[in-house]
């Protein structure tokens, strides 16, 4: 046998083998009266063509990975458990997000604009700042604020809705344009394509939120300055040196006594109170 024959021979076997396997996976049928000699001109063709589909559908999928990806310079948080998770944006702004909810935010916001994407159900809290308007992105509004607070239900099972617990909001229909401002004690809602505003009926939407509160990887002063917003005369305070400390912990229905004593134990601190202040400092 010459080489130029064992070279065809060899080029034989490996279109054998592609056809094979085109045919397991069902890419590929040819006449059965061709079957038999795999080095036909139209094997070759059809296989080609199906190696040219493969290499489309691989390219379409990446291409859909990569546009559905995250931004890469975004930060996200995902409540995944039925207790609230609180987070403290960089600006002094803080979202409590309900289960199943999450933000995507940036390290660090623009100088003109607070920008930030919401899916699911959240309170927010924000820091007033008349230079640097807060902008909220859901999937059918636009909301932006300056300083206030208030609730925003954005999930797939109820219409969309935002109660303002205090100060002004601004919300805009995506689609229509629509805008409405909304003020505290008042709710828009969406419903056949317009938002509707109305009288607050559920004011105890805003506390469930405060009921059971989860922080993960916290800093200490931003889970005691939210402790301090829900603590009535009770302050709690920590030490300069301790205030970047990171912490994981879930606080139920807990007076600021027993929070204080739960971070002691966590960070293995030591607590003292002088009249209505609780101080939190190292042994």
């Amino acid at each position: 046998m010459t080489q130029k024959e064992r070279n065809n021979r060899k080029t034989d076997q490996a279109w054998d083998k592609l056809y094979h396997r085109l045919e397991k996976d069902g890419l590929i049928t040819l006449p059965e009266k061709i079957r038999p000699s795999l080095r036909t001109t139209a094997f070759k063709w059809t296989a080609a063509a199906a190696i040219l589909l493969l290499c489309m559908y691989a390219s379409i999928h990446y291409f859909n990975q990569t546009e559905t990806k995250p931004d890469p310079n975004l930060l996200s948080r995902h409540n995944m458990e039925t207790t609230t998770l609180a987070t403290t944006l960089e600006d002094g702004s803080i979202v409590y997000l309900a289960g199943d909810a999450s933000i995507h935010y940036p390290e660090h916001f623009q100088a003109d604009k607070r920008e930030v994407s919401l899916q699911g159900n959240a309170l927010f809290d924000v820091a007033g700042n008349r230079e640097r308007p807060f902008l909220i992105e859901t999937e059918d509004t636009r909301i932006e604020v300056l300083g206030t607070a208030f609730n925003v239900k954005s999930n797939n099972a109820h219409p969309f809705e935002l109660s303002v617990q205090r100060g002004v909001v601004k919300v805009t229909l995506k689609k229509s344009g629509q805008d409405v401002y909304v003020n505290a004690g008042e709710t828009a809602t969406l419903s056949s394509h317009k938002l509707l505003v109305s009288q607050t009926k559920d004011s105890g939407q805003f506390e469930q939120y405060l009921r059971q509160i989860r922080f993960k990887d916290e800093r200490l002063a931003d889970i005691l300055r939210i402790v301090n917003t829900n603590a009535g005369n009770i302050r709690l305070q920590t030490t300069p040196a301790l205030e970047n400390r990171k912490l994981t912990v879930t606080f139920a229905d807990n007076t600021p006594e027993s929070i204080a004593e739960l971070i002691c134990i966590a960070l293995n601190l030591k607590c003292t109170r002088e009249n209505n202040v609780l101080t939190l400092h190292e042994n």
